[in-house]
């Protein structure tokens, strides 16, 4: 029994680094980086034209969920989780939204290094600084398990010049 309990206890503990490792941080593979997607590009704070608040709740949406930009504005968004559980604000296209809700259902505890990216605890508050270099629609989201399901997104409108 006490060899039973031993072993139980050891293959938690080995279950349990593996799940440590996976979630781990999650930076790159999304074309994030310097370098300009199809979203923009990580603006510099001497560059922003204004500043949007964006407010994450439990009641799985963003005030407000619809944002219209200028092609080429630098923009910082002040983002406020004003709920209970923790929830993300996370800019991408649907292609590259829908790949990262993938692998958040598998690792929901993934810490997020990316500029295009900010994960928010209950009460806390984050900014993600963007440059809209390119006309058109960039989608954001919460994607936490079930919470983009439930309609935790919105978008911006990209205005040509």
């Amino acid at each position: 029994m006490k060899r039973t309990l031993s072993l139980i206890a050891a293959s938690a503990l080995v279950a349990l680094s593996f799940n440590s490792f996976a979630g781990g941080t999650h930076s790159g593979g999304h074309g994030h980086g310097s370098e300009e997607s199809a979203i923009g590009e990580p603006g510099k704070a001497s560059k922003v034209s204004r500043t949007i608040n964006v407010d994450m709740a439990d009641t799985m949406r963003f005030t407000p969920a619809a944002i219209s930009v200028k092609q080429g504005e630098t923009v910082k968004f002040v983002i406020k989780n004003s709920g209970q559980v923790k929830h993300e604000f996370s800019l991408g296209t649907d292609a590259e939204l829908k790949e990262h809700y993938e692998t958040m259902k598998k690792f929901p505890d993934m810490e997020h290094d990316e500029p295009s990216k900010v994960s928010l605890a209950p009460g806390k508050q984050g900014e993600i600084i963007w440059q809209f270099t390119k006309a058109g629609e960039v989608k954001f989201a919460c994607l936490y398990p079930g919470h983009y399901d439930a309609g935790m997104k919105g978008q911006v409108t990209v205005v040509k010049k």
